[in-house]
């Protein structure tokens, strides 16, 4: 029982830490993705329909892969990053790459909830593309932000646990060997119970800091 309690606290620590650097990573690879859409979409402030195009095509097709199958198609990648295709830092390539395209949109849309009236008075002061970016939008459309990345960062245990099912480690591995394999329901309880309550806690601290930057 102890080994068992040991290795469940150890997989809980390997998720944590696939989660928390996968979403911090594709938050910033997200964000400035979602900076060049919103500069280069056709109300944007260097409309380029070619960039936008191009960067909407590739968001939208990474987007539609099934987490599983992007794994696969990226070992190849995993293994000339990280060195391997198994363990938590191989998970954080894949996942990285998984979710980056999702948070651009979430954060995209977050930019485009700001007051365009704000954008002109800003422009209409001097202010440069770098500037109303930076201390325009991102002030503005900060809070919808953070609720973004809580979304991802939930997703992204998700993922985890798929990944945690094919060589990732994690709370995924433990149910996959000990539970499913090795038909021990209470193992497979545990592990949901603490998925469960990681995501609680998250979304409760997501919320938290929304309404202390929202008001």
């Amino acid at each position: 029982m102890d080994t068992m309690l040991t290795l469940i606290i150890t997989a809980t620590f390997q998720t944590l830490y696939m989660s928390v650097i996968s979403t911090l990573l594709a938050s910033f690879i997200g964000f400035f993705l979602a900076v060049i859409l919103i500069l280069t979409s056709n109300d944007g402030l260097s409309p380029n329909r070619y960039v936008y195009a191009t960067l909407d095509v590739i968001v939208n097709t990474l987007r539609s892969f099934p987490f599983i199958i992007l794994i696969i198609v990226l070992f190849p990648i995993t293994k000339f990053v990280v060195g391997r295709y198994t363990g938590e830092n191989a998970a954080i390539v894949p996942l990285t790459i998984g979710t980056a395209p999702f948070i651009a949109r979430l954060i995209e849309s977050a930019f485009k909830e700001v007051d365009r009236s704000i954008i002109e008075a800003a422009r209409s002061f001097g202010a440069s593309k770098v500037q109303i970016v930076f201390r325009v939008l991102l002030p503005e459309a900060f809070p919808s932000i953070i609720l973004s990345i809580t979304l991802t960062l939930i997703i992204v245990i998700g993922f985890s646990a798929m990944a945690g099912a094919v060589g990732a480690g994690g709370l995924g591995a433990v149910a996959k060997q000990y539970g499913y394999d090795g038909f021990r329901a209470d193992i497979l309880f545990y592990t949901v119970v603490i998925l469960i309550v990681m995501v609680q806690c998250f979304q409760s601290i997501g919320n938290f800091i929304y309404k202390l930057i929202k008001h």
